[in-house]
């Protein structure tokens, strides 16, 4: 359940940043489908590449004190965009660098913001061992 909710989260993170952000276009006729192609996309994306990416980029994210992360974020944003549109079909087109790098950070701030009406398991599991 937690995953279709985060899934949902993505979702949403995404309408935000299309809605948002100039450079991002989404296609009319998929709806909802779009984002929700989309936000499966872009979640494989952050378990498979992204951690490659973080870990071939670690000298310059440590020398930007992690600032290098946003671009990180901007390159899995754009490849998922490209992913969805060329493989998939799903129109969700990012028109360049900068509108993902903004788009990026809308995603990411939504996210947080969502994520915290979530309740957490391992908060419970915390209190449940706390408690004993």
């Amino acid at each position: 359940m937690k995953l279709l909710i985060r899934w949902a989260i993505n979702a949403l993170a995404l309408f935000a940043a299309a809605w948002i952000v100039p450079g991002i276009v989404v296609e009319d006729g998929g709806g909802w489908l779009v984002y929700a192609a989309m936000a499966i996309i872009l979640s494989l994306l952050n378990a498979l590449v992204r951690p490659v990416l973080k870990l071939l980029t670690c000298p310059l994210i440590l020398l930007t004190l992690g600032l290098f992360t946003l671009i990180v974020d901007a390159v899995t944003l754009l490849l998922a965009s490209r992913i969805a549109t060329d493989v998939f079909g799903v129109g969700f087109i990012i028109e360049g660098f900068w509108p993902a790098f903004w788009g990026a950070i809308i995603v990411s701030l939504v996210s947080v913001v969502l994520n915290l009406f979530i309740d957490d398991d391992r908060g419970d599991r915390a209190r449940r061992r706390r408690d004993r």
